[in-house]
């Protein structure tokens, strides 16, 4: 009887993360033949050789922000990625646009081009953020049954430790020394620096404490050690709001705190939670083996001095 073929797994790429990320911790030394910073550029195309070599995935997205800040996010909590704003044209006419260092626009662009010429999918989807699309992609990968691969999601954003889920295979990988060493959280991983259980239960810990990278504001006077307290008494976030309302099992500041949130803890947990269904257009998510484009890659990697960063990446891909 022939075996079953094991199942193959999916890297996903929070691709602005690990941007932004190279753009600061690449020197801003490296440029084109022009002279414009290559840097992000660089440093997300190593980023990716490197992960392709270490974790060998069957298939492979860089997930993108076709919006920054989602509009049904910021209606129901105004403040959320507030702070990041930046207006275009001045006054009531202007144009709302994520603040971006100088020196790292002009290489999105670029990153969007060579990624293309590789053949490696970049998927996004008008009105969320890749944080939506990175949740999609894990809940249809998990609504494979039998025929679902492991998970591995590369982020500097703590918020998508909320898919963690040993169960189903999905785990985080969070670069807090660096993409070559990231942690890897897993739900032992949660339960030992943050005090919850599962992926579910920290997305509730990040409701009741807030964000203020974010802009979102949480509990007043409840934090992450507080937050995970509470859930472990009683056990989710529907839990924990049920006490406050029964007055069973909390202080009277933390019922008060609590029914002072109301309004914030009615609206936040849409907000903080990713989205599992967001629109998707056809892609095709199998690892490349070779370029899609090798002219157009050519013309880039000439264009703007990438060969040392897309020589990687091609030897990576061709193992």
């Amino acid at each position: 009887m022939p075996c079953d073929p094991a199942p193959v797994s999916l890297l996903l790429l929070d691709t602005a993360s690990l941007y932004f990320r190279a753009f600061y911790g690449v020197p801003d030394s490296l440029r084109s033949p022009r002279g414009e910073p290559v840097n992000a550029v660089r440093g997300l195309l190593d980023t990716i050789a490197f992960l392709v070599t270490e974790h060998r995935p069957d298939r492979l997205v860089a997930c993108w922000d076709d919006d920054w800040r989602p509009a049904w996010r910021v209606a129901a909590i105004p403040s959320y990625k507030a702070h990041r704003v930046k207006v275009l044209g001045g006054g009531p006419g202007g144009t709302d646009v994520e603040e971006v260092p100088e020196g790292l626009v002009p290489q999105v662009p670029v990153i969007s081009a060579v990624l293309a010429a590789l053949g490696i999918a970049r998927v996004g989807a008008p009105g969320y953020e890749a944080d939506d699309v990175i949740g999609t992609l894990v809940a249809r990968e998990l609504a494979r049954g039998a025929d679902a691969g492991p998970v591995s999601i590369m982020t500097g954003d703590r918020d998508l430790f909320q898919l963690v889920d040993d169960d189903a295979g999905v785990r985080v990988l969070y670069p807090a020394r660096g993409v070559r060493d990231p942690d890897v959280v897993d739900q032992a991983r949660l339960a030992e620096k943050y005090g919850v259980p599962t992926g579910s239960a920290y997305a509730d810990m990040a409701v009741l404490r807030g964000d203020p990278s974010d802009g979102l504001p949480g509990v007043p006077g409840i934090g992450e050690k507080t937050a995970a307290g509470l859930l472990a008494r009683f056990g989710t976030l529907a839990g924990v709001l049920a006490a406050r309302d029964s007055g069973f099992g909390l202080t009277a500041t933390q019922q008060r705190r609590l029914r002072e949130a109301a309004g914030y803890l009615e609206v936040a947990p849409a907000v903080v939670r990713v989205a599992r269904d967001a629109p998707l257009p056809p892609f095709d998510d199998a690892l490349p083996r070779a370029a899609a484009s090798p002219e157009a890659l050519a013309e880039l990697t000439a264009r703007w001095g990438l060969r040392s960063s897309v020589d990687r990446v091609l030897s990576a891909l061709a193992r």
